[in-house]
């Protein structure tokens, strides 16, 4: 159980958790390959070369440089897509594919840093376009997630902007820290994979969440706990939480470019106040 509600007069304080394999139980990009392909957006040798894909995501977790490789076919394969179908794609098979694989233990998580005051931040190699509307199924408070190049067509161009991944996940904890006013040494992050192993240590509280061999390793050498999350439940068949009115909510992006965390600037989305703020599909 975590610690009792933040005291007013304290530090703002944020928990920070890694999406695929922490907080649901696949790859949130792989996930919507069929829906994608049933959108005309890949071929059928596309949808079959994910399932692989996400296969050995799963079966073992993905290394550096199975990451690299997963990047690159994956920005090369959504060249020419246009961002306004996918974003219509993923919000109409969201609850679909998504709701289905969110762990129940992670929810619960998420349940208990908002009660205890601290906000809550996915922070995901995935790109916005899907990670966003997850952050709001879960009622995150700001996402961290890798932006596609999108030219004057409204088409991805296979270019990355921002890649959400390793290294750059610490740097953009630490600009949000700052930019914020979050307290790193109260604040906690979740992880399965030793790729975020620098994410973890730039906080005070790490947990190590179903971790691959490596980050098992490293998590049993500094003695942080490790979570085993084996739990996926539907958000509507959970605790009477998710029947109540959601929190005001996320956000759009949480995009942060590698030049601006370079001068401790981020882009965000904070929680919008007014149900007039208008939230991208």
């Amino acid at each position: 159980m975590l610690s009792v509600v933040e005291n007013c007069f304290s530090p703002r304080t944020a928990a920070f958790f890694d999406l695929d394999k922490t907080v649901i139980a696949k790859s949130s990009t792989l996930t919507f390959s069929k829906s994608f392909y049933q959108g005309g957006l890949i071929n059928r040798r596309a949808v079959l070369r994910t399932a692989y894909t996400q296969f050995v995501f799963l079966a073992g977790g993905a290394d550096h440089d199975q990451m690299e490789r997963m990047r690159e076919y994956l920005s090369a394969l959504c060249k020419g897509w246009n961002v306004q179908q996918v974003r219509e794609i993923v919000a109409e098979t969201l609850h679909d594919l998504i709701d289905p694989i969110i762990y129940d233990e992670a929810a619960t998580l998420i349940e208990e840093h908002h009660t205890a005051g601290r906000d809550v931040v996915i922070v995901s190699t995935s790109g916005a376009e899907v990670v966003e509307p997850i952050g709001e199924l879960l009622g995150a408070d700001r996402v961290v997630a890798t932006r596609m190049v999108v030219g004057d067509d409204g088409c991805f161009t296979g270019e990355i902007e921002y890649y959400a991944y390793g290294p750059t996940k610490a740097e953009a904890v630490r600009a949000l820290a700052a930019s914020e006013g979050y307290d790193l040494s109260r604040c906690y992050a979740y992880s399965d994979s030793a790729t975020d192993v620098p994410m973890l240590e730039s906080v005070g509280h790490p947990h190590a969440v179903n971790p691959d061999r490596a980050l098992r390793r490293e998590a049993t050498l500094r003695e942080w706990p490790i979570l085993v999350f084996n739990r996926p439940v539907r958000l509507k068949q959970r605790l009477p939480a998710f029947s109540m009115p959601p929190r005001p909510a996320l956000v759009a992006a949480a995009a942060v470019g590698a030049a601006a965390v370079t001068a401790g600037l981020v882009w965000y989305a904070s929680r919008r106040r007014t149900a007039a703020t208008a939230l991208p599909g």
